[in-house]
């Protein structure tokens, strides 16, 4: 059982996280012109809190992660909204070949540093684009490792101008960068704050 699987059932108990999907849409839909004909696909979508965020705005959201038991709140989520317009699928796009949909908007929220290859998952991402679609990816800004306590195997946040330069390579223009929100977390006797940022590239 992966962290993730372990951490499912208590995911959206964390109004920090809510919160956080909240602000991410509101800044998605202020650099990307949704329509109501727009088909969306997040790629690390836990338990489904930017979807939701993003559902009323757009025609579908495709629900991708690699974590079942993720997955398995987010159906029950889905299925107790009556929601038809969501797809949940499981995805490792470290192993699985990349799905043959394309899409207006491909988005991200704090997955990125999870993944190694950060060249790599960029270009799986702007493929998955259709000619005109937008890649927004949220995360964190470079940091000292404190976030994860010092852990050696996820990125220490994203220095902007090298994560700019990655999603040009990957066939991104016009990448812009905003500070979206940040994440407070325990620090000795008090609280250490952690920037997200959003960034925003286009296929093309």
């Amino acid at each position: 059982m992966s962290e993730f699987d372990e951490k499912a059932k208590d995911w959206d108990s964390d109004p920090q996280k809510v919160d956080r999907a909240r602000r991410v849409v509101e800044a998605i839909l202020g650099q990307v012109c949704a329509t109501g004909r727009m088909h969306v696909f997040e790629y690390g979508c836990g338990t489904g809190l930017l979807g939701f965020a993003l559902k009323p705005h757009v025609a579908h959201v495709t629900l991708a992660d690699s974590s079942q038991a993720m997955l398995a709140v987010l159906r029950q989520k889905i299925e107790a909204s009556g929601v038809r317009s969501m797809t949940p699928v499981r995805l490792d796009l470290s192993s699985d070949p990349l799905p043959e949909s394309r899409y207006d908007l491909v988005c991200t929220l704090m997955t990125l540093h999870h993944i190694p290859d950060t060249d790599g998952i960029l270009r799986d991402l702007s493929a998955l684009l259709r000619p005109t679609g937008s890649l927004c990816i949220s995360d964190l800004d470079a940091e000292d490792g404190s976030f994860h306590g010092g852990r050696s195997d996820v990125h220490k946040g994203f220095d902007r101008a090298d994560l700019a330069a990655s999603m040009e390579r990957a066939g991104l223009r016009n990448v812009r960068f905003s500070t979206v929100c940040e994440i407070a977390k325990p620090a000795g006797a008090g609280t250490r704050s952690f920037p997200v940022f959003l960034a925003v590239g286009e296929k093309g």
